[in-house]
């Protein structure tokens, strides 16, 4: 395992590393909740939040970025309004979105534990671990809003086609993004 951009400010202390680890989790969580709110389109809408989710996972890791978007997910629960368009609530999970919000927590996990074998310090690598991310939330997204519309082949129409060439822009900003914080921290290896 390597370590993650958040790993390399962590205390050694253990109380201090859970009080960090908390922390980092809930700043992660903030992150996506602020890039949700910059969000266009309905009934999935395009959102910063894909971008938010993936980073997270990449640089806290697996444990942490899966934890701070659980975290996301329990403040829209609690009411707060974290979700596109300032959307909160049960009955916004539930909804149509739904899908792509519980798609966020594996797909955060996932990167992140690809992260911890450094497949975000090289553009190329960080491009294969964002597709693989994105990947997981339009499986679980798109199946989702295929059981609401009835239709698999609509729900891969407004559910996916539309999103395709924005997540690619994020995907290429997130390979610019990771690999760069490594150069800055001294740690890359591109």
């Amino acid at each position: 395992m390597q370590a993650t951009v958040a790993d390399i400010f962590r205390p050694r202390t253990a109380g201090r590393a859970i009080g960090y680890d908390l922390a980092a989790a809930l700043a992660g969580s903030v992150l996506i909740a602020l890039l949700a709110q910059a969000a266009v389109g309905a009934p999935v809408p395009i959102t910063g939040q894909t971008l938010g989710v993936l980073l997270v996972g990449a640089a806290l890791g697996s444990r942490r970025g899966a934890l701070a978007v659980v975290m996301y997910l329990a403040q829209g629960a609690a009411g707060l309004p974290v979700f596109a368009h300032g959307g909160f609530g049960l009955h916004h999970m539930l909804g149509p979105t739904g899908g792509y919000l519980f798609g966020f927590v594996p797909a955060a996990f996932v990167v992140g534990a690809l992260a911890e074998r450094g497949w975000d310090r090289k553009p190329l690598t960080t491009v294969a671990a964002m597709a693989v991310g994105n990947i997981i939330i339009y499986a679980v997204g798109a199946t989702w809003l295929a059981i609401w519309l009835g239709s698999a082949g609509r729900a891969l129409a407004l559910g996916v086609v539309p999103f395709l060439i924005g997540d690619g822009i994020k995907i290429a900003l997130a390979a610019a993004l990771l690999p760069g914080a490594w150069k800055v921290l001294g740690r890359s290896s591109i």
